[in-house]
């Protein structure tokens, strides 16, 4: 079935990139700018906001329930 990514540590890098280490020990760029689309990412675009996101034991989440699955950050990230 191929790898199934889980992000097991996430770092603000600035503007709306984090810089995200996947469970296989890769690490790569991350920039949310093109995810925050939609009601429940609106309060991401507050970079205040968008900065207390946290590693929920697979992915990242925000407090209002915003997140983005594993399969997306890992495909769709810059490896760094």
């Amino acid at each position: 079935m191929g790898y199934m990514p889980v992000v097991i540590d996430a770092t603000y890098v600035a503007d709306y990139k984090i810089k995200i280490t996947f469970d296989n020990g890769e690490e790569k760029i991350a920039n949310f700018i093109n995810w925050l689309e939609g009601e429940i990412f609106e309060p991401l675009k507050a970079k205040s906001y968008f900065q207390k996101f946290f590693v929920d034991g697979w992915s990242i989440s925000w407090p209002n329930g915003a997140d983005i699955s594993p399969e997306t950050l890992y495909e769709e990230s810059q490896p760094i």
